[in-house]
This record gives C-alpha cells, sequence and structure tokens, in this order.
C-alpha cells in the first residue's frame, strides 16, 4: 500500500509539471497571435495610403505606414526594424514622395517576392514631380483603380471583394469632388498661402491658386520673404497655411508682417476622406474673410 501511494504521488507530480508546461506554452501563443490566415501583408509609405488600401482591401488586407505620424516623407529615414519587416510583406505600395528616392532600391531588395506597387503609374505629375497626387479626388480614382488591379493580382480568390469595395470607394470619390465644388464655388478671393506646397492638384482641381512659401524644399531667402509678403499685402491674405510635420517659422514671420495667423491644415492625415471635406471648409472660410 506504502508503494502503490508514492507510485500515485509521483504520478500526480508528473501531471502538475506537464500542466505547467501545456500552460507555458499555451500563454506564449496568446501573446503573439497568429495573422488570419490569406491576409495579405501591405507596405505603405505615407498615412493616406493606409486609407485607400483598407478601402479597397478590406478585412482581406493588413497595412503598415513606412514614415510614421508626424513625419515628413521628405526626409524621412526607416528604422531598422521597419525595414526588416518588409521580408514578411506582400506589397510595397510607393508613391514616389522624396524619401523614396534614396530609400526605394533597399526597400525593394529586403524581400525579392515583395510586389512593388507605384500607385502613382500612369499619372502625369504638376511639374514633372510633385508627389502630392493623394490630394485631387479625381486622380485618386486612377489611384485606387491600380491598388485595386495590384491585390487582385496578389489574391485573385478575392476579387469580387476587392472590386466591389472599389465602386464604393469610387462612388465616394465622386460625391467628395462634387461636394467640394459646392463648397469653394463663388468665392471672391481663389488666392491662399501656404507654407508646404503640397496642394497645388487641388487647387487646379478646384480652381484655386496656390502660392508657396517653400520652394522645392527650401525656405525662402530674405529677398523672396519680401517678395511674399508684398505678395500677401496686395491679395489681402490674412492667413498663412501650414502644417504639423514641418517647421511654421516662416509662415509666422511673413503672418506677423502682414497682422494675420497662421493656420494648420494636414496633408497626411488618416482618415483621408474626412480630412478632404474639412480643408475645403476651411479654405472656403478663409477666402472669405
Amino acid at each position: 500500500m506504502q508503494i502503490r501511494l508514492e507510485t500515485l504521488i509521483g504520478v500526480l507530480g508528473s501531471l502538475a509539471i506537464l500542466t505547467l508546461v501545456l500552460t507555458g506554452c499555451g500563454g506564449a501563443a496568446t501573446q503573439t497571435p497568429a495573422e488570419p490566415a490569406g491576409v495579405l501583408n501591405v507596405v505603405v509609405s505615407i498615412v493616406p495610403q493606409q486609407y485607400f488600401v483598407e478601402r479597397i482591401g478590406g478585412e482581406h488586407v493588413s497595412v503598415t505606414v513606412m514614415v510614421l505620424p508626424g513625419f515628413s516623407p521628405a526626409t524621412y529615414e526607416p528604422k531598422p526594424e521597419q525595414l526588416q519587416a518588409l521580408s514578411e510583406a506582400d506589397a510595397y505600395v510607393r508613391i514616389r514622395v522624396p524619401f523614396e528616392d534614396a530609400w526605394m532600391e533597399r526597400i525593394a531588395s529586403v524581400n525579392k517576392d515583395m510586389l512593388i506597387i507605384d500607385q502613382s503609374d500612369g499619372i502625369e505629375r504638376i511639374g514633372g514631380k510633385d508627389p502630392h497626387i493623394w490630394l485631387s479626388p479625381q486622380l485618386v480614382k486612377a489611384q485606387a483603380q491600380t491598388i485595386c488591379d495590384s491585390l487582385v493580382e496578389l489574391d485573385p480568390a478575392n476579387e469580387a471583394d476587392y472590386k466591389a469595395n472599389l465602386e464604393t470607394f469610387l462612388a465616394d470619390l465622386d460625391e467628395l469632388d462634387a461636394s467640394i465644388r459646392e463648397t469653394l464655388s463663388g468665392l471672391e478671393s481663389r488666392k491662399f498661402m501656404v507654407f508646404h506646397p503640397a496642394w497645388a492638384y487641388f487647387a487646379r482641381d478646384y480652381g484655386l491658386e496656390m502660392i508657396p512659401v517653400q520652394i522645392e524644399g527650401s525656405d525662402p531667402s530674405a529677398a523672396e520673404m519680401a517678395g511674399l509678403i508684398q505678395t500677401a499685402q496686395e491679395n489681402n491674405i490674412k492667413v498663412v497655411f501650414a502644417q504639423p510635420e514641418f517647421s511654421v517659422e516662416s509662415a509666422e514671420a511673413i503672418a506677423d508682417e502682414i497682422g494675420g495667423r497662421v493656420l494648420l491644415i494636414s496633408s497626411l492625415a488618416p482618415d483621408w476622406l474626412d480630412n478632404l471635406y474639412r480643408v475645403a471648409d476651411i479654405f472656403a472660410e478663409v477666402l472669405t474673410e
């Protein structure tokens, strides 16, 4: 009887240890849940692209942004862990913002199986190089088609979902475009001054004239500042637009000289659709002051 009791204790002890091991393994697994099967891992350069890919890809995509919020796409340097993560990506969607010029070859070399999608494909850029094509709803329609076609290429099994999502997004774009045109119709003044020249496509589409403070990435010289101040005074401009990712020092200097103010608007907001509605309202308010 004594031997049987000792044996029983040993068995119970072994079971307890086994339970702890299995529980520990289970706990580790819950810390890093596996990505759902069939989900495409897509990396994009800037935040608005995430909105586009998610609108079209829906539940079939997991999107990561290279240029983190608050940083400039002109000067961004990807972090080592971001480059390493590209080894798991199915696709990288570029849009030809400046940092890509220095990093795209390195990005592509990390993962030879990663599909490189050029969101700007087929779009004629202002001056041959203005990258801000995501700020034109009409141009975004073409970009959305490029994204949709690429997702179908990667995942033909979900083609119907991608195309249905695309049609819904295109309808939203047409509604946005019509709303902006109505919002900005009948303005007495159509000139606006902005520090970083991100809004050329928007201005072209809706009959506005953008006066940039920054030219080709450079802050204005003293002579250029004097010219900008004079232009603002001649056109009764009282607001200088700037965006959170760039310095506002030059914009504030001009605003001080003209007795005006600096107003922040972002070209990189995560809710792209809502942001353009909001920016149109701001332009309408400022240009009627």
